[in-house]
Formats: C-alpha cells, structure tokens, sequence
C-alpha cells in the first residue's frame, strides 16, 4: 500500500458509517448518502456534509464533479481498511498477535459450522504459506 493509498487518520464512528454507505453504493452524492443514513438513525442533511468534507480533508474519500453535483467514493477498499483497523487494534491489545486476536474474538460468541470452516481453510492456506 503507498503513502498515497493509507488514510491520514482512522475514521470516527460516523466516518464509517459514511464508508460502509459509500462502499455499498460505490459512489454517491452527500444526498444519496444522506437518504442511506437517514433510514438507520435521525441525522441532518448539513451534518452528512460537514462530515463528508472532514472526510475528504482526511484522505478518507475523494471527490470528483459531475455538472454541479460532487460525486463522492471510499478512498480505500473496504477490506482494506478493515485490515488496517484490524492490525492497529492487535497492536494496542494484542501485541501484534492475530492468533491472541482470534482466540478471543471466537470466545466472545459462537461461530457458525460455516465460520469455523473458514477459519480452518485460512488457517490450512497459512501453513502452506
């Protein structure tokens, strides 16, 4: 990942509830992420705004017009990102190790037959690694 690829700083709660809408659509305007919003929890048009600009300044998403509309995408891939917050968050809690993280993120609930099958090819594909 470049320099260019990485976020300046990890989105806030909101930032990523901006993401998960834009990753979803692809792209949008700051109404079509508004309208998203706005069917999960009371939120004002300015707000989305407001955030969607601290976004932008971030490096968290760019911008592009279309006529007068601004036209906004993720600035990185959903997984991604969540690798990165992944990562930083082994790093503060786990000491950098993935197999503390996914002891206990498996002992927080149960996971399914399907999960656990998962979990064993990754883990199968990583000791062919």
């Amino acid at each position: 990942m470049t320099q260019s690829d990485t976020p300046a700083r990890k989105p806030t709660e909101s930032e990523l509830e901006i993401l998960r809408a834009l990753w979803s659509k692809g792209s949008a305007t700051v109404r079509e992420v508004f309208e998203v919003l706005s069917t999960e929890r009371e939120i004002g048009y300015t707000t989305v705004l407001k955030t969607m600009q601290i976004m932008l300044d971030k490096g968290l998403v760019s911008r592009t017009e279309d006529g007068k509309a601004h036209i906004y995408a993720a600035a990185m891939r959903e997984e991604d990102m969540q690798g990165q917050l992944l990562k930083d968050l082994s790093d503060k809690l786990f000491s950098g190790s993935p197999a503390l993280l996914a002891m206990h993120a498996l002992s927080l609930q149960p996971a399914s037959d399907e999960e656990i099958q998962l979990i064993k090819a990754l883990i199968e594909r990583k000791r062919g690694a």
